[in-house]
């Protein structure tokens, strides 16, 4: 079950497409939010702009670095 999950990309409305690592670490990208004046905002929960955004493969830790006992290097 957890081997399927693992292999199944994610898609979460907050945080965007992502997939699961096999030391169970959720990788993302990562955003860089910028806080919108007043006279931008169109609606109640438009608050803020995406600035720039880090793939997930350079978001995260590398594999190798993070001294998992599960994962075999």
């Amino acid at each position: 079950m957890i081997d399927r999950m693992k292999a199944m990309p994610t898609d979460d409305d907050c945080f965007g497409p992502g997939k699961i690592r096999i030391d169970g670490r959720a990788l993302h990208p990562v955003y860089l939010l910028e806080a919108k004046k007043p006279s931008e905002s169109k609606h109640s929960w438009d608050v803020a702009k995406v600035i720039a955004t880090t793939p997930m493969e350079e978001a995260f830790r590398p594999l190798n670095e993070g001294n998992c006992p599960l994962v075999k290097v």
